[in-house]
């Protein structure tokens, strides 16, 4: 069960007081930026001094994800209880990093929906074969919580390519930071996923790697990588920015609404034979939304895959005389091009229903996808939503099937016109000409452009980004995309 707050922490005093300002409402700040994102983090497990909850679906063993893994550990070097719950889909290769955190007697790691064997390729393969069904859920899932005051909630995992510190491609993401009763709901949240029959101690999976010895080797480990990495670009940049100084310094402007909603999908939803809607709880709750507009659905998805019921009702929506928009990765940003082969099969049917479509480019003029180790590539990770300018949803959910049906989501839908017109800067921006091809039938015939020209075929893709799409689109397999 989550800690219940209380105005002994530092994370109390800086927000009981505004709290008690804004009874019955919450707080809510759009994380755009990935040094921030990663620096919000960082600074509220330095900042927690009861408990830290963690749920995720990749955490990477990188720059960043060594920092994170570091901070963790000194919480509960602090007294501050942790618990980890990770999807086994990535942690099982990374077990051993695992066991040696839930060594610690204030770490608790769980993993979700997991293997049985902990490691080989092969056995890892044949149980997948053995239990397709089963393995095929996964937890998306991403929640970060400290001192049950400080939430985030968003599209962002834990690695490099989620906090602008990649020097190849760099994800445009999205995070909601949040205070107040909304902490709470993502908190209920969390104790449900972690309370789940699938939701299983590490003790559990292979007790012999939870080893105070391990524990001490990757204490060293990480110590060497902070050490060595105190002086790299990034530690550098994070120094040098002025939003970061004004995060640390506490100076992080957010929006009140009393109207809200924390939306997750019943943990239980991978053990469904059938499709449950009550079960696949942020579909159920968003399809009305969509059907609801009055003037304006702005969406940025970056695994598109509407399918026919879908893509029929953006286009009822978008016949009404509502706008809708739409951006997803293009074929060379997008990092699965299967995903773009099954939602290439509806852009025509969107296109002639009066939607508009952009695709991203791999690379982009601005700073939304910049590295601090120089330019570098770019690749949609954002899963957003306005809704007539009035209501904003930032969460894990992709409009397509494996969301939908498969894997188990979460959001937070917001009331709030200066939220919602955040959003429509971003929107705008990411959708300009030098950042994105705008797609378009011109004489029945795909076009896309962008501010240099017009192109009559998937730019800048490889053929070998070409042959996966295709594959996908010829063999309809968008109930796993």
């Amino acid at each position: 069960m989550s800690t219940p707050t209380s105005d002994a922490t530092p994370l109390d005093r800086a927000f009981a007081s505004l709290e008690a300002k804004h009874p019955g409402e919450s707080a809510f700040r759009l994380l755009v930026d990935g040094t921030e994102a990663f620096v919000a983090r960082m600074q509220s497990a330095h900042l927690a001094a009861r408990s830290l909850d963690v749920q995720t679906y990749i955490w990477h063993s990188d720059l960043t994800g060594n920092f994170l893994a570091q901070r963790l550990i000194e919480a509960a070097d602090r007294g501050v209880r942790v618990r980890l719950l990770v999807d086994d889909l990535d942690a099982r290769a990374k077990n051993t990093g695992f066991a040696a955190l839930a060594a610690h007697p204030n770490i608790e790691v769980r993993v979700f929906n997991p293997f049985a064997s902990r490691s080989g390729t092969l056995r890892m393969v044949s149980e997948g074969a053995r239990n397709f069904k089963r393995i095929n859920h996964r937890m998306h899932n991403k929640t970060w919580i400290a001192d049950n005051r400080l939430a985030i909630v968003g599209g962002r995992n834990l690695g490099d390519e989620y906090f602008s510190a990649s020097d190849e491609v760099n994800f445009v993401d999205l995070d909601f930071g949040m205070v107040g009763p909304v902490v709470r709901d993502a908190s209920a949240s969390f104790d449900r996923y972690w309370n789940s029959p699938a939701a299983y101690p590490m003790e559990m999976l292979d007790a012999d790697a939870v080893d105070t010895q391990a524990l001490e080797k990757l204490r060293v480990r990480l110590a060497a990588h902070v050490s060595e990495a105190s002086g790299s670009s990034y530690a550098r940049a994070l120094r040098e920015d002025a939003a970061v100084q004004n995060l640390v310094a506490g100076d992080w402007p957010m929006e009140w609404s009393p109207n809200y909603q924390f939306i997750a999908d019943d943990p239980l939803k991978i053990t469904m034979k059938k499709r449950d809607a009550k079960r696949a709880a942020v579909t159920a709750f968003l399809l009305p939304k969509f059907q609801g507009a009055q003037s304006a659905l702005a969406i940025i998805s970056p695994y598109f895959v509407p399918g026919d019921k879908g893509s029929t009702g953006l286009v009822n929506v978008a016949r009404a005389g509502r706008s809708v928009g739409i951006l997803t990765n293009s074929l060379a940003a997008n990092d699965v091009a299967a995903v773009h082969g099954g939602y290439s099969r509806y852009r025509n049917k969107l296109l002639k229903g009066g939607v508009q479509l952009w695709e991203l480019k791999p690379r982009g003029g601005g700073t939304a996808d910049s590295s601090v180790f120089g330019s570098s590539g770019a690749s949609l990770h954002t899963k957003a939503l306005s809704i007539d300018e009035r209501s904003l949803f930032v969460g894990s959910y992709n409009i397509d099937p494996r969301s939908t049906w498969l894997n188990c989501e979460q959001g937070v839908l917001v009331e709030s016109p200066v939220l919602a017109k955040q959003f429509r800067v971003i929107f705008d921006a990411q959708t300009a000409g030098q950042r994105a091809w705008r797609v378009t039938l011109e004489k029945g015939e795909l076009t896309w452009t962008d501010d240099k020209g017009a192109y009559d075929s998937e730019p800048e893709s490889s053929f070998f980004q070409r042959m996966q799409a295709w594959f996908a689109r010829i063999l309809r397999i968008d109930a796993q995309l």
